[in-house]
């Protein structure tokens, strides 16, 4: 089986697991209703086969109307898109791997590692008055929406509080400054469709740097991007930290050894 194969496999048996997760998690909520209500047993048969021919982000197939692009690489069955808009260019197909060591990676392109950071609380928050301030920027942990944001590639900025859930199911978001020539943006799109899975790519205008990448309590910080340097300091990261979120489903990353 090849590597792609493989981790196509690897994928689906990933986002099955995490379906799975997601009915188990809304049928403990629905039972809980069921007590507190008094619901109907009609009722309550009609919402469990609902929520047994659902996924857990099925919820659209198109965003403001248009059709999600395959480019995007949007895995809605691992959360939802919540109306921001798909990254459907085609990248630019990065240069080989030539420091793959990830401190060393980082000092050659630039960046600030910061790793191990302060975990910020992991609560699932409903109201936008409760989104705490987060400690670092972008933020790397600390209360969050329980609408997991999407896998994929987006053309504008979600809002924190959706992929900080993302980064702790073991996540990667690959940040960028929209005022990064588009040449060099094309370049980090083409890095994320190197390896899409369990993976995010969005445009930050609130960060002071061109580029960062996030995990789960762990910071990559480029004030500058510097091409190939900067593309193997974010390889690295991503290779580092990936699948390592306190809710990351063990079947998330291939073993190409």
């Amino acid at each position: 089986m090849t590597s792609r194969e493989e981790r196509a496999r690897r994928r689906e048996e990933r986002l099955a697991a995490e379906q799975r997760e997601a009915a188990a998690e809304k049928r403990r909520l629905l039972l809980g209703y069921v007590v507190a209500g008094g619901l109907t047993l009609a009722v309550v048969v009609g919402i469990f086969v609902a929520l047994a021919s659902g996924g857990g982000g099925d919820e659209q197939l198109q965003v403001n109307g248009e059709e999600i692009p395959e480019n995007a690489h949007i895995e809605l069955q691992s959360g939802f898109v919540h109306g921001y808009r798909p990254d459907g260019r085609p990248g630019t197909p990065p240069p080989p791997l030539e420091q793959g060591d990830l401190e060393i990676a980082a000092k050659q392109a630039g960046c600030k590692l910061e790793v191990d950071l302060p975990d910020e609380g992991s609560t699932h928050i409903e109201d936008e008055a409760e989104i705490p301030d987060y400690e670092t920027t972008p933020p790397t942990s600390g209360n969050h929406n329980a609408e997991q944001l999407a896998d994929g590639a987006y053309g504008e900025y979600p809002e924190p509080w959706y992929s900080l859930h993302s980064l702790e199911h073991g996540r990667i978001d690959i940040q960028y400054s929209p005022k990064l020539p588009e040449s060099d943006q094309l370049e980090l799109k083409g890095l994320f469709e190197e390896d899409f899975d369990a993976m995010l790519l969005f445009p930050n205008p609130e960060m002071p740097y061109d580029v960062a990448a996030t995990a789960w309590t762990q910071l990559l910080a480029c004030p500058t991007y510097e091409g190939r340097a900067t593309l193997d300091a974010i390889r690295a990261f991503r290779d580092t930290f990936r699948g390592q979120g306190p809710e990351a489903v063990a079947t998330m990353i291939p073993d190409d050894g």
